[in-house]
């Protein structure tokens, strides 16, 4: 009876358990099928393509910028170093060549680990494989949920069937998120070390290891302590995986986290405009998301010298200009100075200051300084001498007569002012008195053989303003336009020593219009006077004749030929420069005269490559059959084919080239003489100073000025390009040219050099004064009479606007 008990309950327990099994197998294949039917493909792992980030590259390989919606550096598991690896491993996975895409072992130990620690508040222990991190990563979310491990768990041994351990770890690699908005471990490796993969030491890989578990929480510049720590558990598990020997461990334990910020360091400084026209081009292109996912390689043409010589000479310009025109008043003031300290603490000084400069309060003032606070309690002294430049500015940019003569003049107790430090002494430390300029300009250099644009400074402050004036201002030229009213004579059949009439002139516009009157800035007419006088004197009234005799709808005609504008009115104030255009347009007109009436067009970029190596996009299209020579070393050099189109004879080009030097030489741009090298040019202003330019050459380097309000407001009575622009050019290229061999200008075929007279025009005989050497066509008879032009002129009535004259 006693057996037959026991035999009946062992059965029944057998049959519960029988039915438990099946209903727990039933149950388990029943949520293997419902779950399975729900995962995403995980062969697309194949052809896995990460976000990659895009890089501009300077000519000289120099990093400019970086875009990525996320930052990552693509590496194969085989280019990895095995340090890093082992790190990860021991960090995360230790078994994972050993398991199938979940380590069951490693499960037990962690529900082990969590019932010892339970109460004890540290962080429960999980035990995803890698291969469940790469099936999280790329197809699941990070909610915490039955339903996100069960599909975790089915991806990850889905993906062990398809690929091989290497493929997963290098997924794994390049995907993971490891902080400072860094993908992968070699983004992480330059954003948290500056240092590539192969560069790493011991210390620094466990770090990385480290980051996995919580990025943010193992930050060093915010947790430093918790981030210690982790390393230094990692080091543990890389000594006890065989990774790593005690004393290697132990010394790598003792090393502090030396985190840098790469992202403020080894770039290109200055070329935010710069960036900002390559980022337009490549969005517009090819779109956003290859912009910032695509990894393109983008080489430009930008010479990061040149471009550091373009930002610090504007802003030299600028703050000079600025000075000149007074003091427009302190920044605030506080009444009651009991805790000023506090109070000066909450003014707000622009972002777009100098990094150099304080915000400080007046605290005392004696007969030659004022002691004024600093934000952080010290005080300093401004002297008297310094602050002679500050009197008080006027409207339309004039400045008092009265000159500083006390502190008080300028400031008082309470003013808020803006300081830099100027040195050290026995009676304390000096500080200057600063002014942020409210003009601004643009500066634009470029190569006149290729349009290769070296270097673009938009403005004096990216972050106070994005507006580019050296491609998105249209202001007018000036008389940096005049020298395409001349060409269009020279190729007319006149000559530089051509004589043109100035004197007064009148056109009459027609029926109820004011008659207009354009005259020479310095109201003054010199009768007859060289073609090339015209262009170094910057005389208006001959320009307008010279126009008018030759046709102002050729002079139209030729703008839109260099591609200064194609939208000219056919009236002879466009000859005076009353049109519009921006300094990218003209610098590259002039580039066009240098390289000898060849066309060439504007580029910031040498060529793009996509992810592969793989160039998509190049400015320099010109065939090379033998640039892929098998032996390079000894074949040779190709002969490239020139395929710029002649869209001007080069020998009036020349000729124009010829007469702007003796703009440098006599003329308005006689201020650039001290950089001591064969430059030309020529200076431009607009109605009332509205307006300045300087547009200049060496025979391989063009560089365009301009300078301005962003309100277009008059500069000044006197403030001419002569006096705002071109100082700018001059200085920059003191800079550029500062140990490079002068070369004269390329002289090509058919012109002929003849002394002249410089007055006159004619073959100056010996011992003529001011004789110079002139550019003539072969054929021209340089001892031919011509008459005077515009000596028996007669006015016609013309529907000609009131625009005024411009200089």
């Amino acid at each position: 009876m006693k057996r037959h008990f026991f035999v009946s309950l062992l059965a029944s327990i057998a049959g519960w358990l029988f039915l438990c099994a099946f209903l727990v197998l039933g149950t388990a294949f029943f949520v293997i099928v419902y779950y399975t039917q729900q995962l995403p493909d995980y062969k697309q792992l194949a052809k896995y393509e990460p976000i990659i980030t895009t890089r501009f590259y300077a000519s000289d390989g120099q990093l400019l910028a970086e875009y990525a919606s996320e930052k990552r550096i693509f590496v194969p598991v085989t280019s990895i170093p095995k340090l890093v690896i082992n790190a990860f491993l021991s960090a995360e996975d230790k078994n994972f060549y050993k398991h199938n895409g979940i380590d069951y072992a490693g499960i037990v130990r962690a529900v082990l680990s969590n019932i010892k620690n339970r109460g004890s508040g540290k962080r429960l222990v999980g035990a995803s494989t890698i291969t469940q991190q790469v099936a999280k990563n790329f197809f699941l979310s990070s909610e915490m949920s039955f339903s996100r491990k069960i599909k975790e768990a089915l991806l990850a041994r889905r993906i062990e069937q398809t690929f091989d351990k290497d493929h997963i770890l290098e997924l794994y690699m390049n995907e993971i998120y490891l902080g400072r908005r860094s993908y992968g471990v070699a983004s992480a490796g330059l954003m948290y070390f500056d240092k590539s993969l192969d560069e790493l030491t011991l210390a620094e890989a466990a770090f990385l290891a480290a980051l996995p578990k919580g990025p943010n929480n193992y930050d060093p510049d915010k947790k430093y302590k918790a981030a210690f720590d982790r390393r230094n558990y990692v080091l543990d598990r890389m000594y006890e995986n065989g990774y790593a020997t005690a004393e290697e461990v132990e010394k790598a334990k003792k090393e502090p986290i030396n985190a840098v910020h790469r992202e403020l360091n080894d770039t290109v400084k200055n070329a935010d405009y710069y960036n900002e026209e390559i980022r337009r081009f490549i969005e517009q292109k090819y779109g956003e998301n290859i912009l910032k996912q695509g990894g393109l390689s983008v080489r430009t043409s930008l010479d990061p010298k040149l471009q550091n010589i373009a930002v610090d000479v504007l802003e030299k310009g600028l703050f000079e200009y600025d000075k000149r025109h007074g003091y427009r008043g302190v920044a605030d003031h506080i009444d009651d100075m009991e805790n000023w300290q506090k109070k000066l603490s909450e003014h707000q000084m622009p972002e777009y200051f100098p990094a150099s400069w304080n915000k400080a309060v007046v605290l005392e003032i004696s007969e030659d300084a004022a002691t004024i606070g600093l934000t952080d309690g010290s005080q300093g002294l401004i002297l008297l001498d310094t602050i002679k430049w500050a009197r008080k500015w006027m409207e339309n940019q004039r400045v008092s007569d009265e000159e500083v003569d006390e502190i008080t003049d300028v400031m008082n107790v309470g003013d808020i002012i803006y300081v830099s430090e100027r040195k050290k002494t026995d009676e304390g430390i000096l500080y200057s008195l600063q002014q942020y300029p409210e003009v601004n300009g643009a500066v634009i250099a470029l190569d006149p053989h290729t349009g290769r644009i070296l270097a673009m400074a938009g403005g004096i402050s990216y972050a106070k303003s994005q507006f580019n004036r050296a491609v998105q201002a249209y202001r007018q030229p000036g008389s940096s336009f005049k020298p395409f009213v001349y060409l269009t004579a020279l190729d007319s059949g006149f000559t530089p020593s051509t004589l043109i009439l100035d004197a007064p002139m009148v056109v009459d516009q027609g029926p109820g219009l004011e008659k207009w009157k354009p005259k020479n800035y310095t109201n003054i007419f010199y009768g007859p006077s060289t073609l090339r006088t015209g262009i170094e004197k910057s005389r208006n009234l001959m320009t307008v004749r010279l126009a008018q005799t030759v046709g102002i709808e050729k002079t139209v005609e030729y703008a839109k030929k260099f591609g200064i504008s194609d939208n000219l009115m056919p009236v002879l104030a466009m000859s005076l420069g009353s049109g519009e255009t921006t300094l990218l347009k003209l610098t590259l007109a002039y580039g066009m005269l240098v390289n000898g009436g060849k066309k060439i067009t504007a580029n910031l970029i040498d060529r793009i490559q996509d992810r592969t190596g793989k160039t998509i996009y190049k400015h320099d299209n010109r065939p090379c059959p033998n640039c892929q020579g098998e032996d390079a070393t000894s074949a040779e050099v190709p002969q490239i084919e020139d395929t710029r189109e002649q869209i001007q004879d080069p020998i009036s080009a020349y000729q124009m080239v010829n007469i702007m030097t003796g703009v440098v030489e006599r003329g308005t741009g006689k201020i650039a003489q001290t950089v001591k090298r064969t430059l030309a040019g020529k200076s431009g202003t607009s109605n009332d100073s509205f307006d300045t330019w300087f547009i200049g050459f060496s025979p391989d380097l063009v560089v365009g000025v301009f300078v301005g309000f962003d309100n277009p407001q008059t500069l000044g009575p006197h403030d001419t390009g002569s006096v705002v622009a071109a100082p700018i050019f001059r200085d920059f290229m003191l800079a550029a040219l500062k140990d490079k061999p002068d070369i004269p200008f390329r002289l090509p075929e058919g012109v002929r050099m003849v002394r002249v007279d410089a007055k006159t025009g004619k073959p100056a005989k010996v011992g003529t004064k001011d004789a110079i050497w002139e550019a003539f066509r072969k054929e021209t008879n340089v001892n031919e009479q011509t008459p005077v032009i515009g000596q028996d002129v007669i006015m016609t009535p013309e529907e000609e606007p009131d625009l005024g004259g411009l200089y």
